[in-house]
């Protein structure tokens, strides 16, 4: 059996060594074969970003990184920059060619043949950038005058299959297209795209199925193959699995409207996870609420006052009210300015979260048969409860009957993803046991 070597990415990245088709192949195969190393992309990226005094040779390292992680802007910014080569003139044309600058990117892409870079590549990326100004005719014309080893490659002849179907020709002569590329590359992840495609209009649905999974395993994905992927696995209820292909969208393109609506939806629907996009921002929030008081450089009274108040973190500053400070003894309006300036430069405020300090009304048991005690003690879970209400309670903490009686409505529908249908469906449940919510 033949084993993967390992690919040091980092040595790729941030070294000083050759630098060409060979090792962005090199790093774009690594991250097809596990995703998570595109994680790992993304920091060494950032830290070659971060660098002073950058060499033209290391914008180009920089740029086609940048690239790979679908920052096309940001990366045409820096190949236009670098050294003028042919791998630089190149990308740059990819990056324009996603930023949707068409006429720039053919002119990239002459430039990068120019400059030495292989003329059969650069001459179809001018025929794929015509197709999609809707020039596929002439892209087509581009496409006719190639000749040679050229033409047996899978992206020559997945580009002409995808120009012939732009010009409305011939069904067959594309699926053999598309199929020939595959054969040659059975990861090139356009030519398993439009295969999957050709296979859905036709109502071979298992085929499809395949067809999408294994673009979406390439790296770059195909856009199209992780959403319908996606929609595919939502169909049949496998709801993380549908998640996942909405993410990888994600990462590349945080701000995507197709992939953050259906994301959203499959989480309401009984997904596991939140928008990784939001999932960040909550990230970066939840590192700043940690950060201990005792950080900053506060008055001796403020600290004590503080410490009194068993306020140890940024996060219990943001639960409290400028009253509930106020009213604690010796804590006055120079401190209360103090903490606010304090907790202003990590970009918080005080009490900007005291609606999740709400505490819960103790449910008297005293007067209780032991078969009713016994009941407000039966686990949540005996409710068969719906995904979308199951979520909510464990949002919340909650376990067993007693502490869900504690909630009142508006608690509940506080919750992520928790609405009036949910409530009804609960406040059904507890009915059906002689049971209601607190202040009902």
């Amino acid at each position: 059996m033949v084993q993967t070597q390992a690919v040091d990415l980092k040595e790729l990245v941030l070294s000083n060594g050759t630098f060409g088709p060979a090792e962005i192949e090199t790093i774009r195969g690594a991250i097809a074969r596990e995703h998570s190393q595109f994680a790992t992309l993304r920091d060494l990226v950032g830290e070659l970003e971060a660098q002073e005094g950058r060499s033209p040779a290391s914008s180009v390292r920089l740029g086609v990184g940048l690239y790979l992680l679908g920052r096309f802007r940001r990366a045409a910014e820096v190949l236009a920059s670098a050294d003028g080569g042919a791998v630089a003139h190149f990308y740059l044309a990819r990056c324009l060619f996603n930023a949707e600058q068409y006429d720039e990117a053919i002119e990239a892409y002459r430039k990068a043949k120019k400059a030495g870079y292989d003329g059969g590549l650069c001459d179809i990326g001018v025929a794929e950038a015509m197709r999609y100004q809707g020039k596929a005719a002439e892209g087509l014309a581009v496409l006719d005058q190639l000749f040679g080893p050229i033409e047996q490659t899978s992206e020559y002849l997945y580009q002409r299959g995808a120009t012939v179907a732009a010009i409305g020709g011939n069904p067959s002569e594309v699926v053999a297209l598309y199929e020939r590329a595959v054969e040659l590359d059975g990861t090139h992840s356009g030519a398993l795209f439009g295969l999957a495609l050709e296979n859905d209009r036709r109502g071979n649905d298992e085929k499809a199925f395949e067809l999408y999974a294994k673009s979406a395993a390439s790296f770059p994905s195909n856009v199209g193959a992780l959403l319908n992927l996606g929609i595919l696995y939502e169909d049949h209820n496998q709801f993380d699995h549908a998640q996942k292909c909405f993410e990888r969208v994600l990462d590349v393109y945080p701000a995507h409207p197709r992939a953050r609506l259906f994301n959203r939806d499959v989480i309401a629907a009984g997904g596991s996870t939140i928008d990784p996009w939001e999932e960040r921002e909550r990230e970066k929030l939840s590192q700043v609420l940690k950060v201990p008081v005792t950080d900053f450089e506060l008055s001796v009274r403020s600290r004590n006052c503080l410490q009194k108040m068993n306020i140890r973190t940024i996060g219990d500053l943001t639960r409290v009210t400028e009253q509930e400070l106020l009213a604690s003894k010796n804590f006055g309006e120079t401190s209360l300015v103090e903490i606010k300036e304090m907790l202003a430069t990590k970009g918080v405020s005080i009490g900007q979260f005291a609606h999740e300090k709400r505490p819960d009304e103790e449910v008297d048991t005293t007067n209780l048969s032991p078969d009713e005690q016994a009941l407000l003690e039966r686990p949540l879970s005996e409710l068969n409860l719906s995904v979308r209400a199951r979520k909510c309670m464990n949002r919340l903490g909650l376990s067993v009957l007693s502490e869900l009686v504690r909630k009142t409505a508006d608690d509940l529908l506080e919750c992520k993803n928790f609405g009036v249908t949910s409530l009804n469906e609960v406040r059904e449940k507890l009915t059906q046991l002689g049971l209601k919510l607190r202040g009902e």
